[in-house]
């Protein structure tokens, strides 16, 4: 049985490449919905329907469990979902939290880059009443990331100057952390580093969603199983060319981040 990850297009790879590191031993399908990707402009019934879509076509698998790795979508659809399947579904989850608890007592405030959609649904919204007791959040819309990311472009003469115009409006000094709160922005971590000051953490919430997936498989007794780590990847418009661009965007990823992490434990 595989673990089943799904996003809009390329951001969930992000997730896919902590779970790869968490769960060594699972087998994956990694499922992106080509025909109707970016979800972030899209409103909240056409994201629930397009999910549903896509998780019709996942169920042809056998899986044991269904991780949404879009913030997007988790938002829009993860708990009517909930309701009518069995199997554990993970969503995502903008980490407001952690980063709230890192800054609440540094003077310095928070601010979470997202798309339209997830900032402006009822789920983010009451995270951060929830969790802001200081009132130190600030949201940030990026909905073009998303598209330069299903473009593959990572070129820092194009988006150096697009993050430096979308920053413009905010004393950097007066923050101590950026979420990342899409599964696109991962890719942009090491360009977002050489923009914002030494002292701003770049946070997502990868590492904590794929937490909360071995601890639901683990209660389930659904414990890791004995697969190599083997990946598959589809997309719902079955274009042979699009599969190509996830395993060469997940080598890209997964290699730097396997990079990073090796640099850090050295140091």
């Amino acid at each position: 049985m595989r673990i089943a990850l799904f996003d809009s297009g390329l951001g969930g790879l992000t997730v896919l490449s902590e779970a790869v590191k968490q769960l060594p031993g699972e087998d994956f399908l990694f499922f992106s919905d080509t025909l109707h990707v970016p979800y972030g402009t899209k409103t909240k019934q056409q994201v629930q329907g397009f999910v549903r879509e896509s998780l019709n076509q996942i169920l042809r698998e056998d899986i044991k469990a269904f991780v949404i790795a879009c913030n997007t979508a988790t938002s829009a659809a993860a708990a009517e979902l909930r309701q009518e399947y069995g199997f554990p579904i993970i969503g995502m989850e903008p980490a407001v939290k952690p980063a709230v608890e890192m800054n609440r007592d540094t003077g310095k405030r928070v601010l979470v880059a997202a798309t339209p959609l997830t900032l402006h649904q009822s789920k983010y919204t009451q995270l951060v009443s929830r969790v802001d007791d200081h009132s130190i959040v600030d949201s940030l819309p990026l909905p073009e990331l998303v598209t330069y990311c299903e473009s593959m472009q990572f070129d820092p003469e194009v988006l150096l100057p697009y993050f430096n115009e979308k920053f413009a409006g905010y004393n950097l000094n007066d923050y101590g952390t950026l979420v990342l709160g899409c599964t696109h922005f991962p890719f942009y971590r090491s360009l977002l580093s050489q923009v914002l000051p030494k002292h701003i953490n770049i946070i997502d919430g990868s590492r904590g969603t794929i937490r909360r997936l071995r601890q639901v498989l683990a209660e389930r007794g659904l414990q890791e199983g004995r697969g190599g780590g083997n990946i598959r990847f589809a997309c719902s418009s079955g274009e042979p060319a699009y599969l190509q661009k996830m395993r060469e965007a997940f080598d890209l990823y997964h290699k730097r981040e396997t990079v990073l992490e090796g640099e850090k434990v050295n140091r």
